[in-house]
């Protein structure tokens, strides 16, 4: 490559951060933008400059690594290319990965694979290909949906929920209160990894 693409990581281990830093520094196919623990700082980072390829960790200190996705997708610059998200991560349920396909993430992979095979994924990405993981991927296609995931209560408040009622409405058909509605929704909100009413309707 003429050019090293480059890679912000957002990880809030700090051996692992540090690790990734030291492995990806020592490349010859990318360059380290910033490495960064939270989502408050990838914001910060992210509003005055883009990087290539966005790193992820499932959990960070202040909430869920996806939810850098569609915060970016809302406030990207005009005519400025959205990165190649990538998650490297220890959760290996269907949810997790699912909510992150359904972002666009490009890669995902569990931290029991090696850096080497981390880079091999990143490259590929970047060339427009995916790349999960294979000791997930038999694992993930083998699970039918996310309702096979889910409480039948929840199961059925997120059928609801993708029918467009509001918490009231919902209430109102299941007779249950309100606060009850909002509990279920957050754990299925917690499950999936989705913090919004529209993106759980992705799933």
């Amino acid at each position: 490559m003429d050019k090293k693409p480059s890679i912000l990581i957002i990880e809030d281990h700090p051996i692992v951060r540090d690790g990734l830093a030291a492995r990806f520094e020592n490349t010859d196919n990318f360059k380290v933008s910033g490495k960064l623990s939270n989502l408050d700082e990838a914001k910060k980072f992210l509003s005055k400059e883009m990087s290539d390829i966005l790193l992820l960790d499932i959990e960070l200190e202040d909430g869920l690594g996806l939810h850098i996705i569609p915060w970016l997708k809302n406030n990207i610059k005009q005519n400025e290319k959205l990165p190649v998200f990538a998650v490297y991560s220890t959760y290996d349920d269907f949810v997790h990965i699912s909510a992150a396909l359904g972002l666009g993430v490009m890669v995902y992979m569990t931290k029991r694979r090696s850096a080497d095979e981390l880079e091999r994924a990143l490259l590929q990405a970047l060339e427009g290909k995916k790349y999960i993981d294979e000791s997930i991927e038999i694992k993930f296609n083998t699970t039918k949906d996310i309702f096979s995931l889910l409480t039948n209560r929840e199961a059925q408040i997120l059928t609801l929920v993708n029918e467009g009622l509001s918490d009231k409405e919902i209430a109102s058909r299941l007779g249950i209160s309100v606060r009850t509605v909002q509990n279920i929704v957050y754990c299925i909100f917690a499950k999936t990894g989705i913090h919004s009413r529209k993106e759980l309707q992705r799933l």
